[in-house]
């Protein structure tokens, strides 16, 4: 499994599902093919430039950082077993780490995380009422390429209004 990449002070956590097999193989983050994190980091404005995925460490010099839910199992969300989902351990790194905002990559890691069980029709794209730790909460459309059908980059330009607010 890939380790999370976090630190203190942080503008942003991504919060992913699991790493993918792609990103597996490649040990890096967001590698498989069509995947649009780095190219919409760059677009936002929250990289200088955009990154290759074995780039990924270089996100912590710009106070970004990653982790998944399930770190013990990687693949596909429809591959995952209910029991690999560790929210109580994600919200610990939260205490600990103190981000700005947390970032969902996709409805499924979110729907976990805020109590739902998975359950992704009961969520919605963009800033979240409430908050996980204290910490601002917003949803994004994943980037991943098997997402394709759900993609909408004006969240992620929300986002980053969100950020620049605080």
């Amino acid at each position: 499994m890939l380790s999370d990449l976090l630190k203190p002070g942080l503008k942003v956590i991504f919060c992913g599902t699991a790493v993918g097999s792609t990103s597996m193989q490649m040990d890096a983050y967001y590698a498989g093919p069509g995947n649009k994190f780095y190219s919409i980091l760059f677009k936002i404005g929250l990289t200088p430039y955009s990154l290759d995925p074995q780039e990924y460490p270089k996100l912590l010099d710009f106070r970004i950082g990653i982790t998944d839910l399930v770190k013990t199992q990687f693949g596909s969300d429809s591959s995952l077993s209910n029991q690999a989902f560790n929210v109580s351990g994600f919200i610990s790194k939260l205490e600990k780490y103190k981000p700005t905002v947390v970032a969902f990559n996709g409805k499924k890691s979110a729907a976990w995380a805020l109590g739902l069980n998975g359950n992704t029709k009961k969520i919605g794209y963009g800033l979240f009422t409430e908050r996980l730790a204290g910490i601002r909460v917003f949803i994004l459309p994943s980037t991943s390429g098997a997402a394709n059908a759900f993609w909408d980059e004006e969240y992620w330009f929300e986002l980053m209004k969100v950020i620049e607010d605080q």
